[in-house]
């Protein structure tokens, strides 16, 4: 199944330190039981592979997909939604999220369990133009021709900013493994550094 516009929704959180593994284990298990819900096209949950980052340390991540910013919204307000968030709170000592829409996603919109992905923020300088803005958008493109053995890649500009951090654009890279993943040489940062006042490289497996 192919989409011509996905909302891509990635929510980062980090634990605290003295989180027990039993708490940690049954808060994936109830964020991945959102899944469920009507408006959800695609939810994975759980611990991050690896943070590149010199200013955040996230360590979970949650991403899903809908078909309309109504259907994102929707989400966000349903009970259940607002029953984990409420239940796990209290373990989480910083959150972030960033959403885009991604136009003309090549592939499944629901991931297969094992795949592996990297998303990429992008907080940019003060005060850029569009014309910047503009370079930099094709410049994501292009990564999406450059590299081998991706089998999904989405890229857009954050909408809703008020739990950003300042990012303002992401890509997403999907693998059809770990292992495909690692094996690529990936410096994307290098490709924007002149515009960028801070990178975040993410990388997770899709629990089965």
């Amino acid at each position: 199944m192919s989409s011509s516009k996905t909302i891509e929704h990635v929510v980062l959180l980090k634990l605290k330190h003295n989180t027990d593994p039993s708490d940690s284990t049954a808060m994936i298990t109830k964020l991945n039981s959102l899944s469920s819900l009507n408006q959800v096209l695609h939810l994975t949950a759980g611990p991050l592979l690896r943070v590149r980052s010199t200013s955040l340390n996230f360590t979970h991540i949650l991403h899903s997909r809908y078909a309309s910013k109504s259907d994102l919204i929707a989400y966000t307000v349903h009970p259940r939604h607002q029953n984990v968030a409420e239940g796990i709170a209290n373990l989480v000592d910083d959150v972030m999220a960033v959403d885009w829409i991604s136009n003309d996603l090549a592939g499944p919109v629901s991931l297969p369990a094992g795949s592996a992905m990297i998303v990429s923020l992008l907080k940019l300088k003060e005060d850029l133009g569009e014309e910047a803005k503009s370079e930099i958008l094709e410049r994501i493109r292009g990564i999406k021709e450059e590299s081998e053995g991706l089998i999904q890649f989405s890229f857009g500009e954050n909408f809703a900013p008020e739990m950003a951090k300042g990012f303002s654009m992401a890509f997403l890279e999907v693998f059809s493994s770990q292992k495909e993943m690692e094996a690529m040489d990936l410096k994307h940062e290098d490709k924007f550094k002149d515009y960028l006042d801070s990178f975040v490289e993410l990388s997770y497996v899709v629990a089965s």
